[in-house]
């Protein structure tokens, strides 16, 4: 009887647990893309893992006796017939202040050979944007230290701002400049940059710029080359816009480009139409307007309640031949709070950056203005335009009255002004100055091939001998009465000495 007991106890300190595991079995694989069954309570957008070979799928297509997913790596190495476990974890990356200065994959996984990454904290890849409740208004500008798009076509923290235009037009050079510029910055944004199927070459590039600069420090790259799998393209803005989100709900600010979108949606499309989702327009799946739109969404201006962080989007979409009507140009800037759109006529005449001012908008406006660029940027935009008209017009007719005359000699004055070289970010404070004197310094007494050559002394001039000009309008951001009369002052000083060189 002791011996029963004794028994009985051994039994009860045994705990038998069986634990099942979910396998299913590649029945096709294809470009990326495997189809299996066998795995019924699978769920969308989670993990699965490829026995032997540590690869990893997410499951993209849920179906009524098989499942599709993409492959997050090489698919040479998985055959028909490999087994395939569940691992009941949705796709997430590390998130955090660690990411800093460092170049990741799409997985979050580090290449860059600095090492390994410890995140703050795990974040899933694909996240609802905050609701209308949780939002605030936009109202703080992130400066570019572009003097066109700041004065013209102002960019706010939690703004979604599209850059549009045809290849090679210095897409890329406009964003890469706003990440730059951010060193100067009082509030400075983190920044992350997606290279999304661009060519490693120009990613390699890209990332010494930033380092040259100084830039690296605050920036996270999230790099998809142009020879990495569908999968990778498909998933590189959505891990860029969670590294960003973990700022945006810890109280900061962050900005992050898409570099670029358009071929995020040939990545997509190749992928749907493998998994066999039904073409639409221009073969592009049904639900690409959501791939981006639920990507865009998760920009945004936080409430207070909230913390009052932000994260603004810098979407790049390429065109062909200046075609804005296509299909993924017109779904992007749907969903965009406005666009700066570069002009491939501009960039042949050699105006750079190659801003088409009347194509070009901000639905934030002067709401994303500090002071001191609404009172001197106010007039600009009505002036720049009118002098398109009518330099058009001046074309067909030599015979003009003064008034015309005068104000298409302005418009090419302030146009040159506005001229700028690619990594050449100006303060905020200085572009202020630049383009008052272009919109009240009278400077049509100036040849146009001076005008660079005003700037740069004009520059020099109030840095050596009126240097509480910058000071003021940095620490108020606000221009005054006193302080325009010292700039106007300042401005004449340096028109009479190019007056007495003659023109």
């Amino acid at each position: 009887m002791d011996l029963i007991e004794q028994f009985k106890q051994q039994l009860k300190g045994l705990e038998i647990s069986p634990e099942l595991e979910e396998t299913g079995e590649v029945i096709e694989v294809k470009d990326g893309v495997v189809k299996l069954s066998g795995l019924k309570n699978v769920e969308n957008f989670e993990l699965i893992e490829f026995e032997e070979t540590g690869i990893l799928g997410l499951v993209l297509n849920l179906e009524e006796y098989e499942i599709g997913a993409v492959v997050l790596g090489e698919s040479r190495n998985i055959k028909e017939g490999m087994i395939a476990k569940r691992t009941k974890k949705v796709f997430s990356i590390p998130v955090g202040n660690s990411l800093l200065g460092r170049v990741i994959d799409p997985l979050g996984r580090p290449i860059d050979g600095k090492g390994e990454i410890k995140g703050e904290e795990y974040l899933p890849v694909e996240r609802k944007g905050p609701g209308v409740i949780d939002r605030s208004p936009v109202s703080e500008p992130i400066h570019t230290g572009i003097k066109m798009v700041d004065a013209l076509i102002p960019i706010g923290r939690g703004q979604r701002e599209l850059i549009i235009g045809d290849r090679g037009l210095g897409k890329t050079a406009v964003a890469i400049d706003a990440i730059i510029n951010q060193k100067k910055e009082k509030n400075r944004p983190y920044c992350i940059y997606v290279a999304c199927g661009q060519k490693k070459s120009k990613i390699k590039r890209l990332i010494s710029t930033l380092e040259k600069e100084g830039a690296m420090e605050y920036t996270v790259v999230v790099c998809a080359a142009a020879d990495d799998p569908a999968s990778f393209i498909y998933l590189a803005p959505f891990t860029g816009a969670t590294v960003g989100e973990f700022f945006r709900d810890n109280k900061k600010d962050a900005l992050v480009v898409y570099d670029d979108l358009t071929k995020q949606a040939w990545a997509w499309r190749e992928i749907s139409l493998v998994l066999r989702r039904p073409p639409g327009r221009e073969a592009y799946p049904g639900d690409v307007f959501y791939l981006h739109s639920r990507l865009l969404e998760r920009a945004a201006k936080l409430s207070p309640e909230r913390g009052g962080g932000s994260l603004t989007a810098l979407p790049i979409i390429e065109t062909q031949a200046g075609d804005i009507s296509g299909y993924i140009p017109t779904n992007v800037i749907s969903i965009t709070d406005g666009q700066i759109f570069l002009n491939s006529t501009m960039f042949k005449k050699e105006q750079k950056p190659a801003i088409d001012v009347g194509t070009s908008v901000s639905r934030v406006g002067s709401a994303a203005q500090l002071k001191a660029m609404k009172k001197v940027a106010g007039r600009l935009k009505l002036d720049l335009a009118q002098f398109q008209e009518l330099e058009r017009f001046s074309e067909f007719t030599e015979e003009l009255d003064p008034q015309t005359k005068k104000t298409i000699e302005k418009g090419k004055r302030i146009r040159e002004l506005l001229r700028q070289k690619d990594l050449d970010p100006m303060p905020f404070e200085k572009e202020v100055v630049v383009i008052f004197a272009g919109v009240n310094g009278e400077l049509e007494d100036i040849s146009l091939s001076n005008i660079k050559s005003f700037e740069k002394d004009l520059m020099q001039e109030i840095e050596i001998n009126y240097k509480e000009i910058l000071i003021d309008i940095k620490e108020k951001e606000d221009i005054s009465e006193e302080t325009q009369k010292k700039l106007l002052e300042a401005i004449k000083k340096i028109k009479d000495k190019y007056g007495s060189k003659g023109n």
